[in-house]
């Protein structure tokens, strides 16, 4: 079923203080810098230029607000791990990412979006750590499926879905998607709808 989406661009800031009014809720896209998460929002809400793709890493500063049909935030959050910007710059990041996180109360479910064709990344699996010890909702986007065979994204979600097992009782929600082929679109689209629905109840 082909979603209609209408999505707009709304405030960008640094402080989560200033995040919009209201009890909308929020769902949230973080990742590691060039793990395609411009070229993710922009194919979920079948805008172009909505967020800004960049062939510079690290492009993302700030947490960007696109309100979608009026029900929901789509929010964009600077991607971690960003070597070149340097200690301050990093940590200045950091901040502004866990502030986010741990004290936006709108904040329904984050998207940790994952390169399928990279084995586990400690950064990423420490990440995904602190979010557990910290009782953040979250689910896991592997992209890039189609820059890979069937079999190749099938053997490394598996490889990854048994290291997060280690450390796991459970897997979070796990989606498959290819921004250029605008896979996994509905998935994504109809789990965020499912759970407004239920919050709406």
């Amino acid at each position: 079923m082909n979603r209609g989406v209408n999505a707009r661009f709304v405030i960008s800031n640094t402080d989560v203080r200033k995040c919009p009014e209201g009890n909308l809720p929020e769902y949230a896209f973080i990742g590691r810098s060039n793990v395609g998460k411009s070229s993710l929002i922009n194919m979920l809400t079948n805008q172009k230029g909505l967020a800004m793709t960049s062939q510079k890493p690290g492009k993302t500063q700030l947490i960007n607000h696109f309100i979608i049909n009026d029900e929901w935030y789509l929010v964009d959050l600077p991607g971690y791990g960003y070597a070149q910007r340097g200690k301050e710059g990093r940590e200045n990041i950091r901040k502004i990412i866990e502030n986010y996180i741990l004290e936006r109360e709108q904040l329904t479910s984050l998207f940790v979006l994952l390169d399928c064709r990279h084995e586990p990344q400690k950064i990423d699996l420490e990440f995904m750590e602190w979010l557990g010890e910290n009782g953040i909702p979250f689910s896991i986007i592997f992209t890039k499926t189609d820059k890979l065979s069937k079999a190749r994204v099938a053997d490394n979600t598996r490889v990854y879905k048994e290291k997060l097992l280690e450390s796991w009782e459970e897997l979070p929600p796990i989606f498959l998607t290819s921004s250029e082929k605008k896979e996994g679109r509905e998935e994504l689209l109809q789990y965020i709808w499912d759970i407004n629905k239920e919050l709406t109840k």
